[in-house]
């Protein structure tokens, strides 16, 4: 058994018990394995380890990888959850599936435009991404305003809006952490219940938070995707891009 094989396994353990102990179904928590700096190879190790779902900080690194890993593309699903900046919108446009990291009405709206030069490929399913601890270097925004950007992107063509994004500061703190990930939750069920019959939140169902070292946490509060790399593929190198 390799070790991403390996990893995976434990790392499915960890969530299914983390389920458990917060009385929900392992079923409820997808497992997306961030694979930002690692080569398609080991992609495709965790694809044939029964992983499907991917996720890519950087645009060019991803879109090469994206393209050399085409022939395996109708069984992965790639998310983009870094900052995105306009320029680079396009390629994200034309080559994933998610984004999480909406915090800007403009970077929605570009998104909505050029999604719609590729009708094939369906709606890009969008989160909202909220600064819940408040860090000043941390993309998202106040969670104040989630509903309103949320709104504004439900209006737009070519998007689904799915949900909100949330990347805690980090703390060893398990209280700490549950404190954060619950604001999150509270903050999607209050729009959640707004907006139950509107158009543009039929599918309002993703809470995209928890990684590879508050993942438990996260699952207790509602998580319905945790983000997990450096459990799955190990440490990784910082690149510049």
């Amino acid at each position: 058994m390799s070790q991403i094989t390996n990893n995976l396994m434990h790392v499915r353990q960890r969530l299914e018990l983390a389920a458990e102990t917060a009385k929900r179904e392992p079923e409820e928590i997808e497992l997306l394995a961030v694979s930002k700096t690692f080569p398609a190879l080991a992609v495709e190790e965790a694809m044939h380890a029964g992983q499907s779902a991917f996720g890519e900080n950087y645009v060019q690194e991803a879109v090469e990888k994206i393209t050399s890993l085409a022939k395996l593309r109708p069984w992965l699903t790639w998310h983009f959850i870094g900052p995105l900046q306009s320029n680079k919108t396009k390629e994200v446009a034309e080559h994933f599936d998610w984004v999480h990291s909406i915090d800007r009405l403009k970077i929605a709206e570009r998104l909505s435009t050029q999604r719609g030069e590729y009708p094939d490929l369906g709606d890009l399913q969008i989160c909202v991404q909220v600064n819940v601890s408040q860090e000043e270097t941390k993309s998202g925004i106040p969670l104040s305003e989630a509903e309103s950007l949320c709104d504004a992107v439900a209006k737009l063509p070519h998007l689904t809006l799915r949900g909100l994004m949330a990347i805690p500061e980090p703390s060893q703190d398990l209280d700490t952490q549950r404190k954060a990930f619950a604001a999150v939750r509270e903050c999607f069920n209050q729009i959640k219940a707004k907006h139950l019959r509107d158009s543009g939140y039929e599918f309002f169902d993703t809470l995209s938070m928890g990684m590879s070292d508050d993942l438990e946490s996260a699952i207790a509060e509602g998580s319905t995707m945790v983000r997990v790399g450096t459990a799955i593929f190990g440490k990784r190198d910082k690149i510049s891009v």
